[in-house]
């Protein structure tokens, strides 16, 4: 089953597109889910403040049906539910995502400040959620002929690794596999990789793609060893791509980090929407 948060947000129903066009790829279910206060959720038909929360549980379901009609005008056979969240929208989607092989959520919602490039509950579920999440900006004009994936060779990117292939491959897309790498001397000062080092780099990113290329042999893969800050060669390689995947921690991300630095910077500033895939479970 694929989740979609909505707010009643241009970003929401852009995501609720998003989600419906992969539910119907996949085959699998899609629910619409809109989080409401749990006080004006539960509140009993008599009472103080009960005109006040069915006012709230009447727009909750406004939302909801404007998310569902935008669904219904694009993917007319996708099997389609709904559903009202009780509580915190961030609690509440991180929740509902263990239930789910996809989360699905706009990249800015009502409750942003003007100017803030990524909403507080994309940013909050994003590494955050047991399952993948996909922030959707901007939509593709197109069909997602190119998917773009973040490699770096930990054991925790493979989930992205993974799941990139499974994407080019339902969606018929070449991958595009980058590895963006930064060598830097006293000063501050770029260093040039020497040509056994590019070797290294490059064995580096076959070997993370050996495994799902041998699952996807239909995917076309192209391989990119880029000399540059991973933001900046990843957000470059964003533009005119349908997806860019990131794993959600990266090797130079500090422990206690929910979400690393990288990832964090891409949802805010990548060109096409973004899925942000966890760490592998430990069994």
């Amino acid at each position: 089953m694929i989740i979609v948060g909505v707010d009643g947000s241009g970003a929401g129903l852009e995501a609720a597109a998003w989600a419906a066009r992969e539910a119907a790829l996949r085959g699998t279910p899609l629910r619409v889910v809109h989080a409401m206060p749990k006080w004006a959720s539960e509140m009993p038909p008599h009472g103080p403040y009960t005109d006040v929360a069915r006012w709230m549980r009447e727009g909750a379901d406004t939302v909801v049906a404007e998310a569902l009609d935008r669904i219904g005008e694009q993917e007319g056979d996708v099997a389609v539910e709904s559903a009202l969240l009780p509580g915190d929208a961030r609690t509440a989607l991180i929740k509902a995502a263990e239930e789910a092989e996809l989360l699905v959520v706009g990249n800015h919602g009502l409750g942003g400040f003007r100017g803030l490039l990524l909403g507080s509950v994309a940013l909050g579920v994003a590494g955050r959620a047991p399952s993948p999440v996909v922030v959707v900006r901007a939509l593709p004009a197109e069909g997602r002929r190119r998917i773009v994936v973040g490699v770096d060779g930990a054991l925790s990117n493979a989930g992205a690794v993974e799941f990139a292939f499974a994407e080019a491959a339902l969606h018929d897309a070449e991958l595009h596999a980058v590895h963006a790498w930064r060598g830097l001397v006293a000063g501050g000062f770029e260093a040039a990789a020497s040509a056994q080092e590019e070797d290294g780099l490059r064995a580096m990113l076959s070997e993370a793609l050996a495994g799902p290329a041998r699952r996807h042999p239909e995917v076309k893969v192209t391989e990119h060893v880029v000399n540059g800050h991973p933001v900046e060669v990843l957000k470059e390689a964003s533009a005119g791509a349908g997806l860019l995947v990131v794993g959600s921690r990266g090797r130079g991300d500090l422990a206690g980090l929910v979400l690393g630095s990288v990832s964090n910077a891409l949802l805010q500033h990548a060109d096409c929407p973004v899925a942000v895939i966890p760490p592998p479970r430990e069994r």
